[in-house]
Order: structure tokens, then sequence, then C-alpha cells
């Protein structure tokens, strides 16, 4: 599981493990529990946000690890509904408070637009508002890295516009089946790193008879697929889950998907999200 030891280099210089554990839909009384598995296993990278509601408990799972917090990288991110400079600082600052772990490695605005109005209006002057605060904070050494969630070359390029810092990452949906090209390209050539949350879609890649084929190819499992597809394109996954088995099974990534199936994989059309649709990074709206 050698990838649980490669980093990429963010533009500011900090060091981000290739890998990471994402958090979404993980209680805050079992975050802890989770947090300390995927950290025994050998995972350094740890994915929250204030909206996901379990902050406390990923920081009480960072402290009690074992592991010393220097060696860790912890993300969370700014509620998509803040949109204003006071409410952002006292975010970033409850933030900190709730995970109690000393400073944030990485800060995101989880969001261009609130969710309630996802892909609605423009909201470009309230991003640069939160930008701001997390600029300050970061300039104090509260934040290590900051960066963005969800936006789309329009939203990055009114931040690249008028911040002095520019993004150091956008975390985006992407995975096998949804593969956003033009944005990976237009990020990568401003050395903006590319996380993908949802690399197996929350779990309906499963279900994709064309992705199990592949992945019976390479005698793997489709998660094991999905997570090195999403490495090979350079991006930086994020696979959520509270099971020690499928941390570790994630984490086996050691092959190499081929040129030809590389393309046969993002080419593929697979934004069927059943339920999970009605959550709006999956509806688009």
């Amino acid at each position: 599981m050698t990838i649980l030891n490669e980093t990429y280099t963010l533009a500011g210089g900090v060091q981000i493990p290739k890998l990471g554990l994402g958090t979404w839909f993980i209680d805050d009384d079992k975050a802890a529990d989770a947090v300390r598995a995927a950290i025994e296993t050998g995972y350094r990278n740890i994915d929250t946000a204030q909206a996901y509601g379990n902050e406390r408990g990923v920081g009480e799972g960072i402290r009690t690890c074992g592991v010393a917090r220097e060696d860790l990288f912890v993300s969370t991110k700014l509620a998509a509904e803040i949109k204003d400079f006071d409410t952002a600082v006292a975010a970033i600052d409850e933030s900190l408070a709730k995970l109690d772990i000393g400073y944030i490695d990485l800060m995101l605005i989880h969001a261009p637009q609130p969710w309630d109005d996802f892909r609605g209006s423009d909201y470009a002057e309230g991003n640069l508002q939160a930008w701001r605060a997390l600029e300050g904070a970061h300039t104090a050494g509260k934040i290590r890295a900051i960066g963005v969630s969800n936006f789309v070359q329009s939203d990055l390029e009114n931040i690249l516009t008028h911040a002095t810092v520019a993004p150091h990452v956008n975390q985006v949906l992407l995975h096998a089946g949804n593969t956003p090209a033009e944005l990976l390209g237009f990020c990568q050539d401003r050395n903006i790193l590319v996380q993908a949350y949802s690399p197996i879609a929350h779990g309906t890649l499963l279900d994709s008879r064309q992705i199990t084929a592949i992945a019976e190819k390479y005698e793997v499992s489709v998660p094991q697929l999905c997570i090195r597809y999403a490495l090979q394109l350079g991006t930086q996954p994020l696979p959520k889950t509270a099971n020690p088995e499928h941390m570790r099974s994630n984490a086996d990534v050691d092959f190499e998907i081929s040129t030809e199936d590389m393309t046969a994989l993002g080419t593929l059309d697979e934004r069927d999200y059943g339920e999970h649709a009605a959550f709006p990074v999956y509806s688009g709206k």
C-alpha cells in the first residue's frame, strides 16, 4: 500500500498525502473511531467539513490516534451558506475550536452557492468575502493551505482575478463516468490540485457492468479501480468509509490502468445517482 506514503506538493509548498479519508455521513460520535482506524491503517489525510457535523469527533480521533500532529493532514470546509467576511472569520475560529488540533492543514469554501441555491444565483462578491477571511487565517498561520470545492471555471476565475493567494485546491465530484476534463485541465494549468470526492459515486458505481468488467480484468474491486483511476488523473481521491477493512482495500491500489482503459473510463457516462440525486452535488441543482 505504497500510495499511503506518497504525496503531492501544493502550490504553496505544503505536502498533501495522495490518498485521503472522506468522513461525509460519518456521525460525530463515530468519527473518532473511524479516524483512529484510518490512521492505524496508514492514512495521514483526513477530510471533514462544518456541514458534516463531525469536526469535534474528527478532532478527537486526531488527538488520540498516537501519531504526531505534524505527520497528519486535516482538511475542513467553510459552510456553503457563509458569504460574508465577518461570519466567515467567526466560522473559521469555530472550526479551529471544535477540531482542537492546533491548526488546520487545508480549509475550503464548500460551494460557490448556498446549498439551497446550488448552481443558481451569482455569489461572486460573497465568495470573495469568504476567501478574504481564509486568506487572513492563512496569513495568520491558522490554516496552512486554502482552497475551494465545487467551483466551476467561472467561480475560480473570480477568485484568481481578485485574490492575494490563489486557491491551492479545488475539491469536486469526479469519478469514472463523470470526468470534468475541461475543469481538470484548467486547474492543472494553474497548479490547483483537484481533489476527487465520491470517487465511487457514493457507491453507485458498484452496479456498473462496464466498470465491473474493467475491474475484473485487473483482478481488483470496483472501488480499487475507481480510486486508481482518480490517482492516475493526477487528482487526490477521498473515498469515504468507516469500515477498517474497506480502508485497507481502498489503499491497496499499487497497479497501473492502461492508457486504453483510462480513456474508456474517462468517456463513460455514469451519472445516475439514484436516491443520492437528492443531494445538490449529484443533481447539479
